[in-house]
This record gives C-alpha cells, structure tokens and sequence, in this order.
C-alpha cells in the first residue's frame, strides 16, 4: 500500500513538474523577465563564458544556491535557466511535504487540499515560473520547522542538527534569514526548560524549580549550552567563512550582500525607493503590527496552525517567531516593501503544523470543512494580494499571466543586445554590468567575450583610457532610472571629452534608456 501511494505521488509531481514546466516557457516566450532572473541569466553567461578570473563571480553571487541552481539548466537555454530550476524546484516543495504528509495514515483528504494550494495558489505559481530563487527557501524554510516539530516531539538532538543544516542553507538561499536566529535565542531556552523532567508544567514554575535545585540548574545550563552549540554553531561558522571569503577575493566582508555587482537586490531596492518617494502616488510602506495583520489575512490558516498548538506555550512562540522576523525584517529594511516570498513562508509554516496536528482533532468532519473554507479564502487572498502588491514586479507577473499578452518590459534591453550581437566578432564593447545586466542577458554567448566588464581587470584602464581598450561603450541615458547608479553615463562622456579630447564618440544606435558609441580613435 505504501508503495502504490510512493508511485502515486511520484506521478502527481511529475504533472506538476509539466503544468509549471509549460506555463514557465509560456510566460518566457511572452517575454516575461525580472530582475532576479535577469541577473542569474547573466551571471550564468559570465561565469561559462566570459573572459577573465570568473571565480570571484560563481563564489561571490548572492544568494548562492539559487544562482548554482541554474547551472543544471545553462545546456537547454540561458534565458530559460532560472525558470526551469524554480519549476522543478517547486514541484520539488510539492514533494517534501508529500512525502511527509504519507507517512500519516488516512491522509488523502490533506493532499487534496496541498495540490489544491499548489495548482492554484498564484504564490505557488509566481515561485514556480518567474525563475526567482523563493522555491529554494520554502523548501528549506520548510525542513527547518519540521525538524523542530519532530525535536519537541522526540526529544531526539538529531533533528536540531538536521534543523541546524537546514537553517544555513536557508541562510545562502536568502541572507535575510540571519535574522531569524535572533528571536530562536530566547526560545531555546524555553524548549530546553520543556524538555527536562519536571512534575510541574507551568514554564515559569519550572524554570524557579529548576534555578532552585543545584543538579536541576547544572543539567538545565549544560543542556542549554549544548543547544545553542547544535543549533547555533554551524550558521555562524557557514557565515564567518563565507564573509572571510569575500574578504580574500573582494576586500570586503559584506561584498556578497552590499554590491551591485554581487547582488541584485541592493540596486532594485535602491531604485524601487526612489521611485516611491518621488512619485505622487507615494504609499508608505507597511506600518508595524499592522503587518502581522496582513499576514493574518493573507493566510488565514496559521490561526488554525496556532490554535492546535495552543496547549504548549513553546510550540506556540516557535510559530510566532516569523511575525518576529517579518516584523524585524520591516524596521530594518524601512525603506522598502516586504517581498511576497516572505508572505508565503507562512503558507508552508501552516500546512505542516495542520498536518502535525490534524488527527489531534476530535471532530474532524468540521475540522476538514473549515480547512476547506480557509484554504478557499487563502486562494482568494494570494490573488488579490499579489494584484495590489505594492512591487511592480509582482504585478507585472499576474498582468502577463492573467492577460497573456506580450511583455515588453524588457523589449528597450533586448533591442540593445540585439544590436551588440550584431557587432563583429573581434569587437570591444565597454559596460558596466551593475546597471546593465539586463541588456548582457540577452547577449549571445558568443559576443559575451566581446564585452568588458568590472569584474575583469581591463575595466578601469578601459574606462580611464576607452580609445585604447574599448571600440564601443555602452552608455545609460539621462532617462534611464538607473543613470545615477553607474559611472557610464552622459556625465562620464562629458568629462571624458575634458581629459580626452582628441578621442570622438559617434552614436550608432539609441533607445529610451541606452546609447551605443563607437569610439573613433
């Protein structure tokens, strides 16, 4: 029996692997990109063919896992890459928690309910076909919360280690998560008070008595101790190493989280703020606690995850722990909106701790309808939720999604590269790939070695001396948003010209947000 359901799950995944494969080759033939992906594309076309050290580009990429993630896919297609590793890696999350699911018996009911929420959920959808990295922090984010679950079920330290491993990949999956520690610091020791054997079942009570006796505080500060080192010690080695390791190649410590050139994120929030405030219709970003609300209404479920947790007081701070984050996350990062992806951990936080506890439950038939009801109501609040989204990008998503109409967001960026790959081959071409991913995307892979870049040695001299190094420069328009983030723009050309005079720059081709020159030597 279990075998047939093995091979019955293995066969809904693959379906969901070709639902997510087509309707992700769908929206890329319509011309669907972001800026997440765009940056993996290029990076990919860097690091397999570029020219020069491109070890500091395939180490020092941020987040790591989902840029190496498309690196099995880089043979079929460049532009398809980041979307085919976030089908299959979502149809992948569908699996875990399957597989997690069958292991309880009468369970059918409950896997109705996750492929309800995987075919139609747009959060689901929006992971699995924009080609961003969220599939691999939901299934990591996941395993984390599940190995806890089976610790304070167990009382076995092997799934804090297993929780341990799980956290630091979530870690280099989004580097955000290095705040979720913060708020699991205080709660350890509310599970390491839990677990010892007490008459008394008051966590307050149990912490006075075991203060109170000499053996009890000993066994208390050791078990504790041995907690934190669990739990704790592998993320923080993982991150040190890691920043040691940017230290080397790039003299800085947080190179991987504060570079245009190693991140993609740090330029779009930057820009996405500006935007904001200097449009008339500027909305202030989420106020606090109200944020939690949000949340609330946008799973609704997690009030039903806290509820079956309600009889244990550190289960139920281990639940809240993410309304912690998210609201940490809010004061820190003020100036920009909480990402969707953030959202939708809550979603997979709720459906295993519903499956946790499922058959806790005496009354089940109105326990499955209201499931039923608020699974409805989540469907529901995704859609809306993402078309109001206070991001472009996620709206942007569910417009060519919904309307299936062409997208020409990028149309301005692959005119451009269309252009350079129409240049001869022994070219030159000078760009700055902090603003200019976009248009390297779409680059040829056979002209990528036409093109120099910062992350090769020859740049400077090629921007302190173009009419030795470069035979085209690529130059960003005093229209374009992210003029004021690169040095190639109408400025460089101005002084340029001051310190070079003798060198002429002649257009050659032109677009809203791009100019192409030929540097007549």
């Amino acid at each position: 029996m279990r075998i047939s359901r093995s091979v019955y799950l293995l066969f809904i995944t693959c379906i969901l692997v070709i639902y997510y494969l087509v309707a992700a080759v769908y929206l890329n033939n319509l011309g669907y990109y972001n800026h997440e992906s765009l940056f993996y594309i290029e990076k990919a076309l860097i690091v397999f063919d570029g020219v020069g050290v491109r070890l500091k580009v395939m180490g020092l990429t941020s987040p790591m896992l989902p840029f190496m993630a498309t690196f099995a896919f880089t043979t079929i297609s460049y532009t398809l890459a980041p979307a085919l590793a976030s089908a299959i890696g979502t149809a992948l999350l569908f699996y875990v928690i399957a597989v997690t699911l069958i292991k309880r018996p009468s369970q059918d009911f409950y896997l109705y309910i996750l492929l309800a929420l995987f075919l139609f959920h747009p959060g689901i959808l929006y992971t699995a076909c924009s080609g961003k990295g969220g599939y691999l922090v939901l299934i990591f984010f996941f395993l984390f919360f599940l190995n806890l679950l089976k610790f304070y079920r167990s009382n076995t330290t092997f799934h804090v280690s297993i929780a341990s491993i799980c956290l630091v990949t979530l870690i280099f999956c989004d580097y955000k998560f290095v705040w979720l520690t913060l708020f699991f610091l205080p709660l350890v020791l509310a599970i390491t008070i839990h677990s010892l054997n007490l008459g008394e079942q008051e966590s307050i009570f149990r912490l006075f008595l075991s203060f109170n006796s000499p053996s009890l505080r000993r066994k208390l500060v050791n078990k504790t101790f041995a907690l934190y080192i669990i739990l704790f010690a592998l993320p923080l080695v993982a991150v040190l190493c890691y920043k040691l390791l940017n230290l080397t190649h790039a003299n800085d410590l947080n190179y991987f989280n504060e570079s245009p050139y190693a991140t993609w994120n740090v330029l779009i929030d930057k820009l996405s703020f500006d935007q904001q405030t200097t449009n008339t219709n500027y909305q202030i970003p989420e106020v606090s606690l109200l944020l939690s609300a949000r949340v609330l209404l946008f799973c609704p479920m997690i009030l039903i995850a806290i509820y079956l947790f309600r009889e244990s007081t550190y289960q139920v701070l281990t639940l809240l722990t993410p309304f912690a984050f998210i609201e940490f996350l809010h004061l820190k990062y003020d100036k920009v909106y909480l990402a969707y992806e953030y959202y939708m951990i809550f979603v997979v936080l709720a459906f295993l701790c519903v499956m946790f506890k499922s058959q806790t439950v005496k009354n089940q038939r109105v326990f499955k309808i209201t499931l039923a009801v608020t699974m409805a109501v989540q469907l529901y609040a995704g859609w809306y939720f993402l078309k109001t989204s206070p991001i472009a990008e996620d709206r942007n998503f569910l417009a060519v999604l919904t309307n299936r109409t062409d997208d020409k967001t990028q149309a301005d960026n692959m005119d451009v590269a269309s252009y350079i790959n129409s240049l001869p081959d022994d070219s030159h071409i000078l760009m700055d790939d902090a603003t200019a991913y976009g248009v390297v995307a779409f680059v040829e892979r056979q002209k990528i070695r036409t093109l120099t870049m910062p992350y090769q040695d020859n740049f400077l001299s090629g921007v302190e001396s173009p009419d030795k190094a470069a035979d085209y420069i690529v130059i960003a328009t005093a229209k374009n948003l992210v003029t004021g983030y690169t040095q190639l723009n109408n400025r460089y050309l101005v002084s340029i010209k001051r310190t070079l005079p003798q060198v002429i720059f002649k257009k050659v081709y032109e677009t809203d947000n791009w100019i192409v020159y030929r540097v007549v030597k």
